[in-house]
């Protein structure tokens, strides 16, 4: 019978960001891949990797749903950061192994594909100028055809000056995009939950609302529930949230309070597509859908797709295109801004080239918290 034999660890890197892959090998020599979401600190990861294996060596890896259940329960306590990403990139494997010894894409696993392809968006955050901006939308249509992008609504820091006039600022750079784009483009906001009021995060909804926002994400910190569902309840555009939750737990926690229009649960923090089913499925129970976080590696997106693929109330994946990963042999591509099925590869459909994994290319990387006027400390 396949049991697992052992679980190696890779520190690598996407373009400037670091990222931790997963190799499971099974005793009949099959192979599956993982994705962590390396939140920090970095080198944590491994570390729990390699205790995890402890509990997984000479398990077979086709029952995923034992594999994820016993590391949650071997957890004790609920599980935060570290642990579900390393549990995530795990399942991942699990998931990737069972689709392979069967010769087929894991969303065969899943029931099938509800769709024929996957749509992305791209994020666009390095343009403060709107022309500038407008340029690089246009570049990345040109690109892969994408017709919806997510921007950051911060031309300066939401903590340099008069809230009315931040939000001013930011409504006129959003004009200007919509004048100078293809009126039939979505634009969509990441407020990155900066803020701390709710009446401050209406009041940026507000100002947004006359040029059509696709959804306006995440303008309040993630914490407490009610609050985003008095939000959303005053709200005229859609409301996006989900990258800072965890489990499915957190989410119907949110969905209750009617807190969001659209969730953004990221496949490699909540503990992998086990979990992310059930709570995409909580949200398809209260008529929201899904648009993943992911702004990770060419694995991830892998990850993503097949989720996407077998899922009926998912509606498009953030994707961000890796300029630097040797790794990825041949990456999921946009065409026409959608990522096509690969029905014809078992697993993820995603070769891995362990050779480029060989040299440890880590760069490091860390968030830089916000320093207010009166000199304490905000959310990066």
């Amino acid at each position: 019978m396949r049991r697992i034999d052992r679980i190696r660890t890779f520190m690598t890197r996407v373009d400037d960001r670091p990222r931790l892959l997963v190799a499971i090998d099974t005793t009949d020599g099959i192979t599956g891949w993982g994705e962590a979401y390396n939140h920090g600190p970095d080198r944590a990861l491994p570390a729990v990797i390699d205790w995890l294996e402890t509990q997984l060596v000479g398990v077979d890896p086709s029952r995923v749903g034992y594999v994820h259940q016993k590391l949650i329960q071997q957890s004790r306590f609920p599980p935060g950061a570290i642990g579900l990403a390393a549990i995530a990139a795990i399942d991942h494997a699990c998931w990737e192994i069972a689709a392979k010894a069967a010769g087929v894409p894991v969303f065969r696993l899943l029931g099938g594909h509800v769709r024929d392809r996957v749509e992305v968006y791209a994020g666009v955050y390095s343009a403060p100028d709107a022309q500038a901006a407008i340029d690089e939308v246009n570049a990345y249509h040109a690109e892969g055809g994408y017709r919806a992008f997510k921007l950051s609504p911060w031309r300066r820091s939401p903590h340099a000056g008069r809230w009315g006039e931040t939000c001013r600022i930011a409504a006129e750079w959003f004009g200007a995009m919509r004048a100078g784009l293809d009126t039939e483009f979505e634009l969509a906001f990441d407020a990155h939950a900066q803020i701390a009021e709710p009446v401050r995060a209406l009041q940026l909804a507000d100002a947004l609302a006359p040029y059509d926002p696709l959804f306006l994400e995440e303008p309040l910190r993630p914490e407490h529930m009610p609050a985003w569902g008095a939000l959303k309840a005053q709200m005229t555009v859609p409301l996006a949230t989900g990258e800072s939750l965890y489990n499915r737990f957190e989410f119907l926690a949110l969905l209750s309070a009617g807190g969001a229009d659209i969730i953004q649960p990221d496949i490699a923090v909540v503990g992998g597509l086990t979990e992310m089913r059930r709570i995409a499925d909580l949200a398809d129970a209260h008529f929201a859908t899904v648009m993943p976080h992911n702004p990770m590696g060419p694995l991830a997106t892998a990850h993503n797709v097949h989720f996407a693929a077998a899922q009926p109330n998912f509606r498009m994946l953030e994707y961000k295109p890796a300029r630097h990963a040797p790794w990825a042999v041949d990456p999921y591509l946009p065409v026409d801004g959608h990522l096509e099925l690969r029905h014809d590869r078992p697993g993820w459909g995603l070769e891995i080239d362990e050779s480029a994994l060989e040299d440890d290319g880590y760069v490091h990387w860390e968030r830089r918290i916000q320093v207010k006027r009166d000199g304490g400390t905000a959310y990066p």
